[in-house]
C-alpha cells in the first residue's frame, strides 16, 4: 500500500526554502560602515552569528562548574584564560594522548608547550582593543599573533579560519570590538619542558 508523502514533501520544501532565504552569500557593502564611521548593526550581527557557530566561546570564555556540569561563564565572555588562575605543570602525556586541557577550557598542553586562550574583548591593555581590522585579518590568515609576531598555538584552528572571506573576518572583528571590554591579562605561552 502506497502512503501519501505530500505532507512530508511540503514540509521538506518549506524547510529548504527557509534555509535558502536565511543564507547570506556576502555582507552587503552598505553594512560595512555608517555615514558617521561607526560599524553598522548588520555587520556586528553577522559577526555575532559567526563567533557563535564557530565555537569561539568554547575556548575563549572560561568554563565554571554549574548545576549540570561545566558551563561557560558568560560574565567573562571571550576574556580568555583567567589571569588569576595559575596552572600547575601539565600531566605527562603518552601516545596516543596528544594534548590535555584545563577544566576552564582555556589552557592547553601538548608537544608545543602550554598555550592559553587569548582575551578577545576590546580591552585596550589586555584584549584586542589596540588591534586594527588589518591586524586581525592578517592574524587569521597567517597564524601570527597581531598578524606579525609569535605563532598562534594549538588548539586554535586558525588554518581553518584562514579560509574565511574578508567580509566574514571583518564581521567577526566588528562584533569583537562591540562587546564589553574585560580587563584580563592572559599569560604568555610556555615552551615545552618549562613550568607554566
Amino acid at each position: 500500500m502506497l502512503r501519501n508523502r505530500a505532507p512530508e514533501f511540503a514540509l521538506a520544501a518549506a524547510l529548504l526554502a527557509f534555509l535558502v532565504a536565511c543564507r547570506k552569500e556576502e555582507v552587503p557593502a552598505a553594512a560595512q560602515q555608517t555615514e558617521a564611521g561607526a560599524v553598522a548593526p548588520d555587520l556586528v550581527g553577522g559577526g555575532r552569528y559567526l563567533v557563535t557557530v564557530m565555537g569561539c566561546n568554547d575556548c575563549h570564555t572560561p568554563y565554571r562548574m554549574g548545576k549540570n556540569g561545566p558551563e561557560p561563564d558568560m560574565t567573562r565572555m571571550l576574556s580568555g584564560h583567567p589571569e588569576n588562575l595559575e596552572m600547575p605543570p601539565p600531566p605527562k602525556l603518552e601516545m596516543p594522548w596528544g594534548m590535555v586541557g584545563a577544566a576552564t577550557n582555556t589552557a592547553w598542553a601538548g608537544p608545543w608547550g602550554v598555550s592559553y586562550t587569548s582575551n578577545l574583548t576590546p580591552d585596550q591593555n589586555t584584549g584586542i582593543g589596540i588591534w586594527t581590522e588589518d591586524m586581525f585579518i592578517r592574524a587569521m590568515r597567517t597564524g601570527k599573533h597581531m598578524g606579525t609576531s609569535r605563532t598562534i598555538l594549538p588548539p586554535m584552528p586558525w588554518p581553518w579560519y584562514s579560509k574565511l572571506r574578508d567580509e566574514e573576518l571583518k564581521a567577526i572583528f566588528a562584533y569583537l570590538k562591540s562587546i564589553p571590554p574585560i580587563q584580563n591579562r592572559v599569560p604568555d605561552p610556555t615552551p615545552p619542558g618549562a613550568a607554566p
